[in-house]
């Protein structure tokens, strides 16, 4: 194991084992190292690795400290990382959507209060029954994020953001290029609103199920 990833482990390892929790400043570097047994410099290398994934965070004239370990904080690494997608993963992508998605708005069905079902009505009205493909799919990511967010899990909430960028070009091609494809994602979502407001976790989840399926068959056969 190189010395930077023994010190990353070794920091990991006391933030696991709650001797350093969220909000904990870390000790001096010097008393740091060596309680921990590393050189001074394998653990700023370990330290500016773990601030680049928001584990912990560097105050320049004050210290470092162990962040909130929010999950939405920590998976922001993956948002970064899912930038880097290839053209040819999106259908894994949308594979993982279409795994994720359906559970969370099928939790959301049971959650979702009357206020967030209302501004989700609105937002649909706002948009008409012929808005452009543009506005389309911005609505489509709204509407989306507002029902994950709440499912009332977090973690699920900050995978599907992070998996939601590389869908988005897929979205867009498929409105310019398929007939039916607008007037299908307004009944759809209706269709998933409806299901919510009936608070019936299984057909909101049915229909979160299809909706995903519809945009990644049609790119599976156009591919």
């Amino acid at each position: 194991m190189a010395v930077t990833d023994e010190a990353i482990e070794k920091i990991k390892g006391m933030i696991v084992s709650g001797a350093l929790r969220p909000g904990d400043r870390l000790p001096k570097e010097s008393e740091l190292a060596a309680e921990l047994g590393l050189s001074r410099n394998s653990l700023r290398e370990a330290v500016r690795a773990l601030s680049l994934i928001r584990i912990l965070d560097v105050r320049q004239g004050d210290g470092t400290y162990v962040t909130s370990l929010d999950p939405q904080l920590l998976l922001e690494a993956l948002s970064f990382v899912v930038d880097f997608h290839r053209d040819d993963t999106v259908l894994e992508f949308l594979a993982v959507r279409r795994i994720l998605e359906p559970a969370a708005t099928g939790m959301a069905a049971l959650r979702i209060s009357e206020q967030q079902l209302d501004a989700l009505t609105l937002q649909l009205d706002a948009l008409g029954g012929a808005p452009s493909v543009e506005e389309l799919v911005a609505c489509d990511l709204e509407f989306h994020r507002g029902i994950v967010q709440s499912s009332g899990n977090s973690v699920l909430c900050s995978l599907l953001d992070g998996l939601s960028g590389p869908t988005t070009r897929a979205r867009i091609w498929r409105g310019l290029t398929q007939e039916d494809a607008v007037s299908r994602t307004l009944h759809e979502h209706r269709a998933i609103l409806g299901a919510l407001r009936d608070r019936d976790a299984e057909a909101a989840r049915s229909w979160a199920t299809v909706h995903i399926a519809s945009v990644e068959q049609w790119l599976r056969s156009t591919l």
